[in-house]
């Protein structure tokens, strides 16, 4: 089933039209004309779902890269384009007691970044710009804010050995607050090149990229976590030795497996409170296994046994060649981004799908989230107008569920990012209030002149 939204007016994005050879369609707002999010078409809608909102952050074949929250129905609820064309790993986290959004924001090239990582309050304030330290460099795979206020990155860093150039894959955790390392380690100094399965480029001036760290956990004893796409492997490491504990797939693995268990090429290991681990299966590329999938895995660390206990596919299949990720929600629900596809899947914990968006023509995320989120915006909202109707948002409010015109009773229920609110015969000038569920005016926009 699919469902056209009614107000994602598709137009034709006056940037350039990228490698696709056609221009990124996007979604036009009538009082909000600088802001081009990617169409959303909803192909299975939601239904049992968790709370919450999705978050994602569109790039590639895009007219504007950045943050955006969806709701269950694939409406906006907030966008903010970036002058870049890369953005990733945008999400919700707590920091110092409070929610926040986190993204990172820099120059992709080839599947890693330069770039450095934002902290947003609920009103959309930067609060935080946090950089790596020791004359390193923030990669767009992870920004990992935790319970001490101290943020593990990952990072790409460029050496040579015996005279050939590696990327060899570096943690790190700051202190936020002061940016002091608190804890680095590399992986050339605990894993070997032989253990990769990514071929030697054949040019002696692109480096080796043998690792590619993707993601970083902090697991229940407070060691990490960390999935290594070419060696398929997630290790865990002792956070304070640097000493890696064990390795869970790849060519030296501590661990057998089950029927289905084994992975390639993965994204997005975790570990879940009832000490299973799950992780984002690629399968690709290149392609080893039919399509890409979440999967969940019990480890018996006596028996060094991998099981695997849950997977969740897309219908049709989806193989996604890079990127992905799939997050643990209540009632063991799974959310999926298909990273390289632009699709995100809400599954139940007996993996029937709840909701399935897709967004854009060749766009792609990253990862995708589901969290609960209040914003509280700064500006007004914004109004206009056009043949005897006021078109009316407020980007990033989440508490608007009506608007009024400002000296009318009659409230108009909240339609998505933009709502349409006939004119009465002869108005001068309009201005319009936002409305909480139960009446409260929330904010009132700047009048504007209807003719």
């Amino acid at each position: 089933m699919k469902h056209a939204l009614a107000l994602a007016a598709v137009a034709v994005a006056a940037s350039g039209c990228g490698s696709h050879g056609t221009p990124p369609p996007y979604q036009h707002f009538r009082s909000r004309p600088d802001l081009k999010p990617p169409p959303v078409d909803v192909l299975v809608p939601a239904h049992d779902t968790a709370p919450g909102f999705v978050f994602i952050a569109p790039k590639k074949h895009v007219a504007q890269a950045g943050p955006l929250i969806l709701d269950n129905r694939g409406h906006v609820v907030w966008f903010r384009p970036l002058d870049t064309r890369g953005v990733t790993d945008f999400r919700v986290q707590r920091y110092r007691g409070k929610p926040v959004l986190t993204w990172w924001r820099g120059r992709p090239t080839n599947g890693k970044g330069d770039g450095n990582y934002a902290i947003v309050d609920t009103s959309y304030r930067q609060v935080a710009r946090v950089r790596p330290g020791n004359g390193l460099i923030g990669d767009i795979h992870e920004f990992l804010i935790t319970k001490r206020n101290t943020a593990l990155m990952t990072i790409f860093h460029r050496v040579r050995v015996h005279g050939a150039l590696v990327f060899e894959g570096a943690l790190q955790e700051v202190d936020v607050p002061s940016g002091r390392v608190l804890f680095e380690w590399h992986s050339l100094g605990h894993v070997a090149l032989d253990e990769s399965y990514e071929p030697r480029p054949k040019k002696t001036s692109i480096p080796y990229d043998y690792f590619h760290v993707n993601s970083i956990d902090v697991d229940t004893d407070g060691n990490l976590l960390v999935s290594a796409r070419n060696t398929h492997t997630v290790y865990k490491i002792d956070r304070r030795t640097g000493r890696i504990i064990w390795r869970l797939g790849g060519k030296r693995s501590d661990f057998t497996f089950g029927p289905g268990a084994r992975f390639a090429w993965q994204h997005d290991a975790r570990r879940l409170p009832d000490g299973a681990i799950s992780l984002f299966d690629n399968e690709a590329a290149p392609r080893v296994g039919p399509q890409s999938r979440a999967i969940v895995l019990r480890l018996d660390l006596r028996r060094r046994r991998a099981t695997l206990v849950r997977s969740f596919t897309h219908l049709p299949p989806l193989v996604a060649v890079d990127q992905g990720n799939a997050q643990l929600l209540p009632d063991g629900h799974f959310l999926v981004g298909w990273g390289h596809q632009p699709f995100v899947t809400e599954f139940d914990a007996y993996g029937r799908t709840l909701l399935d968006l897709r967004f854009g023509r060749g766009a792609d995320s990253y990862r995708a989230f589901r969290f609960r989120w209040t914003g509280k915006p700064l500006d007004r909202p914004a109004v206009a107008v056009d043949h005897g109707t006021a078109y009316v948002s407020w980007n990033g409010a989440t508490a608007v569920a009506a608007w009024r015109l400002v000296g009318a009773r009659r409230t108009v229920p909240r339609t998505g990012f933009e709502t349409a609110i006939a004119l009465p015969p002869h108005a001068g000038r309009v201005a319009v209030e936002a409305l909480a569920a139960r009446g409260r005016v929330l904010g009132t926009s700047f009048p504007v002149s209807v003719h």
